[in-house]
């Protein structure tokens, strides 16, 4: 799916939920229980970042991993472990970095609706 067509999507679920406040319709049971990829993978990953599922932005938390380290490793998965990341093409100083952090991260399976596209280089947020 585009990014284009998942924020149109995004957009078109919150006009039908405001829709549904403005005439006194609020959410059902069943509509806190709507979940889609993005959320499930987000589940999955337990808090931490997943590094075949993950933006580049992801990684602002952790100071000097972005944007140049980010890229990196957003770029040169798949990976099957957390440690695959150190067969990357490495600085010594990125390793540090890589290392000091190592425990925030995880690797769950890639998903193609969170990888297409340029999403992970830049998903469009903003602050």
């Amino acid at each position: 799916m585009s990014r284009h067509l998942r924020r149109f999507a995004s957009l078109l679920f919150s006009v039908v939920l405001l829709a549904g406040f403005w005439f006194g319709h609020a959410p059902t049971a069943g509509a806190a229980e709507l979940r889609n990829l993005a959320d499930d993978k987000i589940a999955q990953a337990e808090g931490k970042v997943d590094l075949n599922n993950a933006s580049v932005r992801r990684f602002q938390q952790y100071p000097g991993m972005y944007p140049t380290l980010a890229g990196k490793i957003v770029v040169g998965g798949p990976y099957e472990s957390v440690d695959d990341v150190l067969k990357l093409d490495l600085t010594d100083r990125q390793k540090e970095l890589f290392e000091k952090y190592r425990d925030n991260f995880t690797v769950t399976k890639p998903e193609i609706a969170l990888n297409e596209g340029f999403d992970r280089i830049n998903d469009g947020q903003y602050r």
